[in-house]
This record gives structure tokens, sequence and C-alpha cells, in this order.
């Protein structure tokens, strides 16, 4: 399938903090679905996004951070590159991280579907994906966020004070979740709450 032709423009976004020692080759391997994806023959070729404007792939060894703003054309399969992509990453990743993926319908002209008042909708999609070293720090990050969107939008309505309530919610939802999970194996520590706003290191949403 050419990439003029591709249904989707997907683009990935999102940084991952790297185990201790991990190194290039470690994580061209575990980035493999998706330069392979791309048609690339390593990490190298395939870290270059569709867009010039955007940084793509890139591995800074100093910090031991995998930061990613790439863009690739393809099809719904891609969502099974994305799997393979998680689950390695989980083998080298320090502590959870979420990467967001969003797919733009390349077919849907926006413009044309409002001039021809066709109720037609674009295919669009989004995606957010999480990568850690064990459930706990998957469940870590996700309460993060969660918390960080419902303060968002509540203190709209509420002071920052009267919202203590609303998070300890939150965290005994994820802590009874985490429980759930605990069979005979040992999981890690629960995901632990931080009360106030949340503690979320979560960068702002990145929109092209």
């Amino acid at each position: 399938m050419s990439d003029y032709n591709a249904p989707f423009e997907i683009h990935v976004h999102g940084q991952v903090q790297l185990r201790l020692g991990v190194d290039f080759a470690q994580l061209q391997d575990a980035l493999k679905p998706l330069w392979k994806y791309a048609g690339a023959r390593s990490l190298a070729d395939g870290s270059v996004s569709a867009y010039e404007e955007e940084p793509g792939i890139q591995f800074e060894p100093k910090e031991r951070l995998l930061q990613m703003c790439w863009t690739v054309r393809g099809d719904e399969d891609f969502r099974q590159s994305l799997d393979e992509m998680c689950m390695s990453l989980n083998e080298i990743a320090d502590q959870g991280a979420a990467i967001e993926v969003t797919f733009y319908d390349t077919e849907f002209d926006e413009d044309e579907a409002e001039e021809a008042e066709d109720e037609s909708e674009s295919r669009d999609d989004f995606l957010m994906l999480f990568v850690g070293p064990t459930p706990a720090a998957i469940m870590q990050v996700q309460r993060d966020m969660l918390v960080q969107d419902v303060i968002n939008v509540m203190e709209r309505h509420f002071d920052a004070a009267e919202l203590s309530g609303v998070v300890a919610e939150i965290d005994k939802l994820f802590t009874e979740r985490f429980d759930a999970l605990v069979s005979s194996l040992d999981l890690s520590r629960r995901p632990r709450g931080t009360g106030g706003r949340g503690g979320s290191n979560r960068r702002p949403r990145h929109l092209h």
C-alpha cells in the first residue's frame, strides 16, 4: 500500500523514562514494530516522522529518555504494532508512562462534507496507551492522569481545597482495581495517592 493511499496518518506522542543500562540496541529492538511498519531497516532510518517539523523518535541516553513525536501513514493494522511495542517497552521502562496515539482520517475533508451537507463522519480515533515495569507503575500514571483531569474540570466550580474527598474516592477505586489483580503474584506496591492536585507529571496534550 502506498503511503499516499493510506487511509490514516497516525501520530504517536509521549515520553518514557528507561531503566538504567538500557542502550540504543535494546531500544531499537523494543521499537521494531514501529520502524518496521514504516518500511525502515533500522530505528535510525525509521525514526524520521512523515512531517519535517516533528522531531520523530529520539533517544536521550544521558537522561535515559525516549521521546516520540512521530507520524506514520498506515491502516488499522497499525494497532497490532502498538500492542507489540507496548509489550516490549514494559521490559525496559523505569516507570509508568502514557503514550498518545491519534488516527487522522486522510480521506475525510470537513470543508467538502459541510458544503455537500454530507452526514458522513470522519474515522478519526484517539488512543491512550500505558506502559511500565509493573502493573502498579502503570496504574500509578493512570491514576495521576485521571486525578489531574478531574481536578481541572471541577476547579471551574470548586476550590482545590474542597476536592480532597474526590481524590480520595479515585484512590479508593484504583486500590480496589489493584487488589483485584493480586493473586499469588507480588505486583509491587499499590498506586499511591498524593492528595491535593494529584501530583501528576502529565505533559500538556500535544495537538497538531
